[in-house]
């Protein structure tokens, strides 16, 4: 079967990491991150264009030097059900984390807004890596990383199983006989496990997909494993094409290993496409946007998020890069450690390592609308993705996108010209999971 390539768009809003300056655009609403129409527009702008997925990114910590967006947005959830009732078939995937949440809560969250879409919702899975987020949930630590990851798993299995409280047809509504549920086909969880013990059963039945779809962005060792046991959809890194397919084969190499179909596990590398009338214009605007967004004051705050929002500003800048080696294990410990590394090998000093994290690099998805649409294509016929989470500074940028690459694209038989479901299941190619329940009382009865 031919591959398909699946596109979601991600909201800058007024501007995220490396998006410092975006609020200063006139074109940029400077409420756009708590506007609903602002996210409203955009996903039917999505729709129209037929992609899978509106992708909302959330943290639950900040301080002042955090970035604008981050300073002032809506709560995901709250947010996509208000864009599930303005649209028909786009993907509605929120992020939320599985260290700041209850299991029973956020299941019950989730699948409300799969029913409130008809289908088409999707959970991000995060640890969370900014280590004041515990004082916001009452406690003084941050937990370690081995336990977030463990912790995660678990969780999403609790969650998987809580939808499946209900089988199918557990609701015959049979008038005549007064009988409105089936209790044989209804399911208490009891779950008891290393760190959550949960009853059930979830209080709501299944949607046209089943369950949420889950997504994950694994780049450590635990987080490529946990992506590979549970993630039908991975938000990955980029980078080189080379990186990135090494990245994809690891993936799908893992997912096997697991007994999983890698077919069954979409990856989508971030990208915010610079498009312009000619080659030469494009790359003139990329450079701009990075002489507009080079803040070092942020980018110095950028690096303390790696980590566990540490406050670099207390050291000297021109003196070695810190001992800051413990901080890493409750922070982003991949990106922490490589840049730790990196330091040390080079004896940066920590003013060095804050410019190297924000120094320019080339997009290889820059150019005029066939030059970012043959990059697409070699990407991804090199299969190193399966799709692309796109990011525009403005509603304009998008709309250029939409009108120049994406008909290059479908013209190519890369794209879709229609939807071909209601659900995001089904747009993005992967099954309805039956039922446990049902599956078990098929397997007893054949």
């Amino acid at each position: 079967m031919s591959r398909t390539l699946h596109l979601a768009l991600h909201p800058y809003g007024v501007g995220g990491p490396g998006q410092h300056g975006l609020w200063k655009d006139p074109r940029v609403a400077k409420n756009a991150s708590i506007d609903i129409n602002y996210y409203i527009r955009l996903a039917q702008a999505a729709e129209h264009a037929l992609f899978d997925a509106l992708f909302i990114v959330d943290s639950q910590f900040i301080n002042s030097t955090y970035p604008a967006h981050y300073l002032n947005r809506l709560e995901p959830l709250t947010l996509l059900s208000a864009v599930a009732t303005h649209t028909k078939h786009l993907g509605l995937v929120g992020t939320a984390s599985s260290t700041y949440n209850s299991p029973f809560n956020l299941a019950r969250r989730f699948a409300s807004l799969d029913h409130i879409s008809g289908g088409r919702a999707g959970w991000n899975v995060v640890t969370s890596f900014d280590t004041g987020t515990a004082r916001n949930f009452g406690l003084d630590e941050h937990l370690d990383y081995t336990t977030r990851y463990g912790r995660a798993l678990e969780f999403v299995q609790v969650a998987r199983g809580l939808w499946d409280s209900y089988e199918d047809d557990a609701f015959p509504a049979d008038v005549e006989r007064g009988v409105f549920l089936d209790p044989a086909k209804l399911h208490e969880l009891d779950h008891a496990g290393e760190h959550f013990k949960i009853a059930g059963p979830l209080n709501l039945s299944r949607s046209p997909q089943g369950q949420p779809v889950i997504f994950q962005a694994g780049v450590s060792e635990e987080g490529r494993d946990l992506a590979a046991q549970v993630a039908e959809g991975i938000f990955a890194p980029g980078g080189t094409l080379e990186s990135a397919r090494d990245y994809y084969a690891d993936v799908k190499k893992r997912a096997a290993a697991y007994g999983r179909d890698p077919e069954h596990v979409k990856i989508l590398i971030h990208g915010g496409p610079v498009v312009a009338a000619t080659d030469e214009a494009a790359r003139r605007r990329e450079r701009e946007i990075f002489e507009e967004d080079d803040d070092f004051t942020r980018n110095l705050a950028l690096l303390g998020r790696s980590f566990g929002a540490y406050d670099f500003s207390v050291h000297d800048l021109d003196a070695p890069f810190p001992d800051v080696a413990h901080l890493a294990e409750k922070g982003g410990r991949t990106g922490a450690t490589q840049l730790i590394a990196r330091a040390k090998a080079e004896d940066l000093t920590l003013r060095q390592v804050a410019e190297s994290i924000n120094q320019f690099r080339q997009s290889p998805f820059v150019g005029d609308p066939t030059t970012v649409a043959d990059t697409i294509q070699q990407w991804f016929d090199a299969r190193a993705f399966d799709g692309f989470n796109l990011a525009f500074r403005t509603e304009e940028e998008l709309n250029y996108f939409v009108d120049s690459v994406v008909p290059i694209l479908q013209k190519r038989g890369l794209f879709r010209t229609e939807y071909t479901s209601d659900t995001l299941r089904g747009n993005l190619g992967l099954p309805i999971p039956a039922n446990r329940h049902s599956r078990e009382r098929q397997l007893v009865n054949d």
